[in-house]
């Protein structure tokens, strides 16, 4: 079970991620692949633990890249050259999955 599924327990809501997923795969290549790997990159550095952030984070993604495609820009042009930085901007006020095992391991040895 991948992390998404975790987060995503109800059916509306995996829909949901569906149709952003479907979304993404209408973008021009650059595009896809930049989504791709801010997803990846999103992910793996701990990634929102919470599914209404994550669906404003990916959801304002897909909506800048769909404007930034229709206007021939590139997609440094909306994410600046450093696309580490621009993710980590657009999750630093999150609560991430490394925020919720800390916190369950202080939990867990406290109680000891």
């Amino acid at each position: 079970m991948s992390i998404v599924e975790k987060i995503i327990g109800n059916l509306d809501d995996k829909r949901e991620w569906k149709a952003m997923e479907a979304r993404a795969k209408t973008l021009p290549s650059e595009y896809r692949n930049a989504y791709s790997a801010i997803k990846k990159y999103i992910w793996t550095s701990g990634g929102p633990s919470d599914w209404k952030e994550i669906r404003l984070i990916f959801g304002g993604i897909l909506d800048l890249f769909e404007e930034g495609a229709a206007e021939g820009k590139k997609v440094t042009d909306l994410t600046g050259e450093n696309v580490a930085a621009f993710c980590d901007e657009l999750v630093k006020d999150t609560k991430t999955w490394r925020d919720k095992y800390r916190t369950e391991l202080n939990d867990k040895i406290g109680r000891d």
